[in-house]
């Protein structure tokens, strides 16, 4: 399983999250505050992830920037679920929980991975995926999770200003 690390911790620089395997740091991620967007250093290997009309895409840092070798497209906004394909290989996401922002992802029928998060006060994103998924895939979809985790909750902070604000007059 891997986990989403606190910015800073285990060694991975100030504003870099490490991602973790059983403790032990695979990859150091470091996601953009103000955009979906993200670098990803996996063993050797530079990965950069962004949004562009309306895909969050994944390439080497080493490849033309029209390049995506990892995508991911919102198949339908009132299911919740997602199409993604990862070197070829065709992914459906589908919501597990509203309520906890968990996802299934499968292929071919097949259970490949499924979200969470680890609980507690300071919940961190988690990620069980098959062991035949290469690390890259498994980083990108951990950093997709990421990116509808910050739009879910920035969804519920603006829905909620509204009703207070709305209330308040």
């Amino acid at each position: 399983m891997l986990e989403l690390g606190t910015a800073g911790s285990h060694g991975a620089p100030k504003g870099e999250a490490p991602i973790l395997r059983d403790g032990t740091v695979v990859a150091v991620l470091r996601a953009s505050n103000w955009k979906e967007a993200a670098t990803a250093v996996i063993g050797d290997q530079v990965w950069v992830f962004d949004k562009r009309k309306g895909r969050l895409l994944g390439r080497q840092a080493t490849d033309a920037e029209h390049v995506a070798r990892l995508t991911a497209r919102q198949a339908s906004f009132w299911k919740g679920t997602w199409a993604v394909e990862l070197d070829g290989t065709q992914v459906e996401v589908a919501s597990v929980s509203t309520w906890k922002g968990t996802h299934r992802f499968s292929s071919g029928g097949r259970k490949i991975a499924e979200s969470g998060s680890t609980g507690g006060w300071a919940p961190r994103l988690t990620l069980d995926a098959d062991d035949s998924l290469p690390l890259h895939h498994r980083v990108f979809l951990l950093w997709m999770e990421l990116v509808l985790n910050r739009r879910n909750t920035a969804a519920v902070t603006a829905a909620t200003s509204a009703a207070v604000f709305g209330g308040s007059s």
